[in-house]
Parts: C-alpha cells; sequence; structure tokens
C-alpha cells in the first residue's frame, strides 16, 4: 500500500490537520475520568457543591473542545481522503488507456471497472480511518493504560489478562480476514464481468428468448460471491461479541476488585469510577483497532488489485528513438509477417503474410469468420506487434513510428460501430475536435448519414445514450464511417463497416469514398465480394493464410475459393454473407 501514498502527497496539509485535531480530542476525552473523579470525591462525597459547578464547567469545555477536534478531524480527513481517491481514479483510468489490446485481454473490461470503482473506494476510505481512527485508538489504549495505572497500579493485573487475549482475537480476526477479502475482490470482479457482458448484449439476450440461460449464469457467479462474502462475514461477525465480552469480564473483574480496595479503603469511589471509565476506554480502542485491521485487510486486498494496473506493462510502446509518421502516400507493405493473441510460441492467427499495396489504392479483404482479416488490418494502427515479420507504411516500419503520429494518419471502422454518449456532431469530430460544421456535415453526407441525422428532433445535436442505444445498427456505422473520413487519414480501415446497411445505400458510400478519400489508401473488411468487387486487389484469407490475391476478374479465373463464394452468393441474391 506504501506504493499508493504519492497520490495522499500533495494533501500533505490537510492530512497533517486531522491527526492534530483527532489530538485534540483524544487528550479531551482523557481528561474527563479525572474530572468526574474530582466531582464524585471533592464533590459529592465532600458535599461541595462549587467544586461539582467548577468541575462540570471544565468537563463541558473539555467536551465542547473534544467536539471541535473531532469535527476539524472529519473535515481535513475527508479532504485528503477525496482527493486522495479521485487521484488515484484518474491516475488508474489514464493508466488503462495506455494499455495495449494484449493488456486489455488479460484484464477484462469488469474487473478494470471494479478496480476503478470499488477498489479505489476501499482505499479512501481506509485513508479516512488511517488520519482518524489509526491516531485515535493507539493514543487512547496508551492513554488510558498510563492514566489507569496512575489511579491504582494493582488493578491493572486484570489489564495484564484482557489485553493480551484482545490481541491474540485479532490476530486471529487478520490472520483469516485478508485471503478471505481478497477471494471477495475477485468474485466482485467476476459478477461485474458477467452483469456487463449481459447488458451489452441485452437485446441478443432477448431475441434468442435467453433470459432464463443468463439469470443462470449471472446466479452461479452471484451465488459464489454470496458464498465467500458469508464466510468473510461468518469471522467479521465474531469482532463485537467476542470482544464485548472481555470488556465486560474485565469491567465486573475491576468493580469486584475495586470494590474490595474501597472496602479496605486503598481506593476512593471517584478513583474507581475513573478507572472502570479509562478501562472502557481501553478495552473499546482495542476493540475499534480489531476493526481497523479487517478493514486494513480488505484494503490491502484492494491496493494489491490496483496495483496489479499500475504493474501492467504496455506491449505496445513508443521506441525510444520514435519517429513521427511522415507517410502522406499510404503505401503498405506486408513483409512476412506472423501473429498471435497469445503469448510467444502459442497459435498463430496469421501466417507469413506479404503482400504490398500502392499509394491511393484499393485493398478488399474477404474471408471466412476467424480467417484472420481483422488481425491483419489491427497491425496497420499497430493495435498489435507481429510475432515475426514487418509492417510498413511508405517504407517507415509501424514499430518505428510515434504511436500518437500513425495513429493520426490511419482512420479506423472497426466491426462494431463504438459510439460514445453525448451528441451526434461530437462522436463525429472524435478525431478531430476542431473541426468546422461544415466538415462535420460533409463527412457525414458522404457516409450516407446526413439525411437520417436531419430528419432527427436536435438534428446533429442529438444526444445519444450509451453507445448510441438510440440508434440502429446501420446508423451508428454510418456515423462511425464519418468520424474516420473527418480525420483525413492517408490510410483508411473499414472493417465489415456497412454490413448492417442495404446494398443500395452501401453502394452510395463507396462511391462517396472515392470521391472524399480519393488520395487515401483504402483496406475495406467485407463479408460480401459486391463491397469489394471494384477494388485494385481482392486478398482472400483462408485459416491465417493469403489463399489468393488479385482482382476480381483474376481471382475468378484462378481461385477455387473466390468462385465458390461468388457462386454462393450468387445463388442467394448477392445477399447472404460468406460466414
Amino acid at each position: 500500500m506504501g506504493r499508493l501514498a504519492k497520490y495522499l502527497k500533495p494533501y500533505w496539509l490537510p492530512a497533517l490537520l486531522a491527526p492534530l485535531f483527532m489530538v485534540l480530542e483524544v487528550v479531551m476525552d482523557l481528561m474527563q475520568p479525572r474530572l468526574l473523579q474530582r466531582i464524585v470525591d471533592d464533590g459529592i462525597a465532600a458535599g461541595d457543591v462549587g467544586e461539582i459547578r467548577r468541575t462540570g464547567l471544565l468537563m463541558l469545555g473539555a467536551a465542547l473542545l473534544g467536539v471541535i477536534g473531532g469535527v476539524g478531524c472529519t473535515v481535513y480527513s475527508s479532504i485528503a481522503s477525496q482527493n486522495f481517491g479521485r487521484d488515484l481514479r484518474g491516475a488508474l483510468f489514464e493508466k488503462t488507456q495506455s494499455l495495449s489490446f494484449r493488456n486489455l485481454d488479460r484484464l477484462p473490461t469488469g474487473t478494470l471497472i471494479t478496480r476503478i470503482t470499488n477498489d479505489v473506494t476501499q482505499l479512501q476510505t481506509f485513508v479516512q480511518m488511517l488520519l482518524r481512527m489509526f491516531v485515535r485508538s493507539p493514543m487512547l489504549i496508551v492513554g488510558s493504560l498510563v492514566m489507569a495505572i496512575s489511579i491504582n497500579l494493582r488493578l491493572t493485573a486484570i489489564l495484564a489478562v484482557a489485553v493480551p487475549l484482545l490481541l491474540l482475537f485479532v490476530f486471529f480476526l487478520v490472520r483469516f480476514s485478508l485471503p478471505m477479502f481478497a477471494g471477495v475482490q475477485k468474485r466482485l470482479d467476476r459478477v461485474n464481468g458477467r452483469l456487463q457482458e449481459n447488458l451489452n448484449g441485452i437485446r441478443v439476450v432477448k431475441a434468442f428468448v435467453r433470459s432464463d440461460y443468463e439469470e443462470e449464469r449471472f446466479g452461479e457467479v452471484n451465488r459464489d460471491y454470496t458464498a465467500i462474502m458469508t464466510r468473510g462475514m461468518r469471522i467479521m461477525a465474531l469482532n463485537m461479541p467476542v470482544m464485548t465480552l472481555i470488556l465486560n469480564i474485565a469491567v465486573v473483574a475491576v468493580l469486584w476488585y475495586g470494590g474490595a480496595l474501597n472496602r479496605s479503603g486503598d481506593l476512593a469511589v471517584g478513583e474507581l469510577v475513573a478507572y472502570i471509565n479509562y478501562v472502557s476506554q481501553l478495552l473499546f480502542s482495542m476493540l475499534a483497532v480489531g476493526m481497523i485491521l479487517t478493514f486494513v485487510s480488505r484494503a490491502k486486498a484492494s491496493a494489491d488489485r490496483v496495483n496489479e494496473v499500475f504493474d501492467e506493462h504496455p506491449d505496445i510502446e513508443n521506441p525510444a528513438a520514435a519517429r513521427p509518421a511522415s507517410f502522406v502516400g499510404g503505401r503498405i507493405d506486408f513483409d512476412n509477417v506472423s501473429f498471435g493473441y497469445g503469448e510467444q510460441g502459442g497459435e498463430l492467427a496469421l501466417h507469413n503474410i506479404s503482400f504490398s499495396l500502392l499509394p491511393g489504392q484499393t485493398l478488399g479483404i474477404l474471408g471466412a469468420t476467424g480467417s484472420g482479416k481483422t488481425s491483419l488490418v489491427s497491425l496497420i494502427p499497430r493495435l498489435y506487434d507481429p510475432r515475426s515479420g514487418e509492417v510498413r507504411l511508405d517504407g517507415m516500419r509501424v514499430s518505428e513510428t510515434d504511436l500518437s503520429s500513425l495513429r493520426s494518419k490511419v482512420g479506423v471502422v472497426l466491426q462494431e460501430a463504438n459510439l460514445f454518449s453525448g451528441t451526434i456532431a461530437d462522436n463525429i469530430r472524435f478525431g478531430r475536435p476542431d473541426a468546422s460544421e461544415e466538415e462535420v456535415r460533409r463527412a457525414a453526407a458522404a457516409a450516407q448519414a446526413h439525411e437520417f441525422i436531419e430528419r432527427m428532433p436536435d438534428g446533429y445535436e442529438t444526444r445519444l445514450g450509451q453507445k448510441g442505444v438510440n440508434l440502429s445498427g446501420g446508423q451508428k456505422q454510418r456515423i462511425a464511417i464519418a468520424r474516420a473520413l473527418l480525420l483525413r487519414p492517408a490510410v483508411l480501415i473499414l472493417d465489415d463497416s456497412t454490413s448492417a446497411v442495404d446494398l443500395t445505400t452501401e453502394a452510395k458510400i463507396r462511391a462517396a469514398l472515392e470521391r472524399e478519400a480519393a488520395g487515401a489508401t483504402k483496406l475495406i473488411v467485407a463479408q460480401r465480394i459486391s463491397a469489394v468487387r471494384g477494388a485494385d486487389l481482392i486478398l482472400v484469407m483462408d485459416r491465417g493464410r493469403i489463399a489468393a490475391l488479385g482482382t476480381h476478374d483474376e481471382l475468378v479465373k484462378s481461385s477455387d475459393i473466390y468462385r465458390d463464394i461468388l457462386r454462393s452468393q450468387e445463388k442467394e441474391g448477392g445477399e447472404e454473407a460468406y460466414a
């Protein structure tokens, strides 16, 4: 947890003031039993009303100062902990933005959400407790023990038995709760992951009437989470009863032994009352320490999980001598490229891919599901790195090119059109926030999105729900295409980006691309031959390998696979996708 202390450092002043105010509260709390002793022994026993009044006013003043100390500590500890949590959440989010796709494959979205929200909240609460209870309880333990001994040394023999018993019990709690709460956070990851998966695909679930199946899947991880949480709570449930039992036994023992000392004249009634108060403060503070340490177990588990994210080393980084992407032509060369999603030596998704694409040319990419089409185009903007071989743009290795510069010149429309909450105009401007309204409208018109946008109540200022939930699949795809066109990229990648639009609209988009992105090198991943028929080159993928490469006419003559695709789609009227 020490590694995360740097996020508290900027707030050193409130982090310092909080314990100082707590010291004031503790000192006032330690004064109260002694003042109560004076009222009993010097006021009530002696019949001195003036002493009762004077000491009562002192007790009231001490109580008010204690309130000031407590409120001040709470205010400043809240300032420090809330800002700590905000900065830690921000740093974690910033870290996720630097992670490569391969990192994100290892850390699914559900677990990242849990760590940025729940785990940071656990640590934030821990910091507040650290600045308040971690100061109060130890000081009260030491102070109460010293004050109790100063009243009567012989009564302290009872504490010599009660305190070790409490310490032993606290050790037991921490020993068993630490691994338990680490498991709780992992189970919470699974619950969040399953929930997110279901909500993202809720339309599919309803369409296929699979609600019962999904409820059972969620119920499985939910029951697992409940089971381990229940085991943890069973251990925690021992805390208050056992510690309260030890406290009450200690108080009864003090009353019994103190009463004997009082009868023998060795202990005044007021001293016995004060001693019981100090014993209660001491043992209740130890009880609080037990609760704090169990919370430390949760905080440590959360800190370890947060540090796991910070320890993730991005697989894709700028090289030490990164060069800006100076290419303008957009020539693409794949030189004997092989790639796999797993660790080095695992199964390959691409095998020895080699081809060249001249500036301004269009490459159509066809193939069955899982043939490596998306994997191939993902290497161009360096979303992944190949295991072997080279990918070059205008002769520059993409692995030696500055990432931001490279990706600013490569427009990508992925299979799933990811839109963000906000206006339609904001989504189209995502890659170029400074684009003018005219440029936004022109890009939308080229993507065949302008007409349906204008029909919306607020036009381009229409607000979209998360992931564009209030748009159809085809509308989302067209906005995503407009977003890529607005970037004016040297290389434009369309990864099955017209699968949800009709053939007429698709033809209009293709014609607009030829006008609006005439100078760009284009790679079009498609399921329909109609989408790539006019491409300069068509690449047919089969099980991660190039099965054929050429123009439409050349492939009709030379490629059995291409002819099979063509016949299949012609048989189905050209409408069915090859999958």
